[in-house]
């Protein structure tokens, strides 16, 4: 059997685990208000998408 010989250092296992983190949304900002908004979706602040309003915000 596969025994390791030395116990795996918590620098080594981190290292190996350096991939695993989570994703940060990618925030863009709005070409009609300039707030910040998640890319390819409606402006939650404005409603504008595409250059159109899609959605009509009460702010």
């Amino acid at each position: 059997m596969a025994v390791p010989k030395r116990r795996t250092s918590k620098m080594r296992k981190r290292n190996r685990r350096g991939h695993i983190k989570l994703a940060t949304p990618n925030l863009a900002p709005c070409p009609n208000c300039g707030e910040l908004r998640v890319s390819h979706r409606v402006c939650p602040s404005c409603g504008y998408y595409n250059g159109k309003e899609v959605v009509k915000v009460n702010n």
